[in-house]
């Protein structure tokens, strides 16, 4: 039974002003609260690049170190601390008193082992610093 029969009804409304709003704030949510991955290991290749071979200077004070982490200063094996390398740096430098320190390491030598050749340099006083590579072929 209809008891309204004069009444006319409303249509109903949609408003979608609150529901864009709602979604736009879940939106910045997601966004500012993401994290986003760090990759934990890259794929380098070290090293190589192009330049003229060197000429021999007198100035400069090689120091080689090999793959399973041996030194060598201007041909001379040393041992692999710190101290023992600065005190042989100081003897190959002679009366420089600042050489070029020119590091000659293997590519697949520990990182470890050409930071001890810096420190090396650094405890015998000398601040200049350099490293060889090989030409790309």
């Amino acid at each position: 039974m209809n008891f309204r029969q004069g009444a006319q009804r409303e249509e109903p409304e949609m408003n979608l002003v609150p529901l864009i709003d709602v979604l736009l704030v879940t939106i910045i949510f997601l966004v500012v609260t993401t994290t986003y991955s760090k990759f934990s290991e890259l794929q380098i290749n070290l090293p190589t690049a192009e330049a003229n071979k060197a000429s021999e200077r007198p100035e400069q004070v090689n120091v080689a170190i090999s793959a399973d982490g041996r030194y060598v200063v201007n041909r001379n094996p040393v041992a692999g601390d710190p101290l023992a390398l600065s005190v042989e740096l100081k003897q190959a430098a002679g009366s420089n008193p600042d050489p070029m320190i020119v590091i000659n390491s293997d590519a697949k030598a520990d990182f470890q082992n050409v930071v001890n050749a810096m420190e090396a340099a650094r405890l015998a006083g000398f601040g200049r610093i350099t490293f060889s590579t090989q030409q790309n072929r």
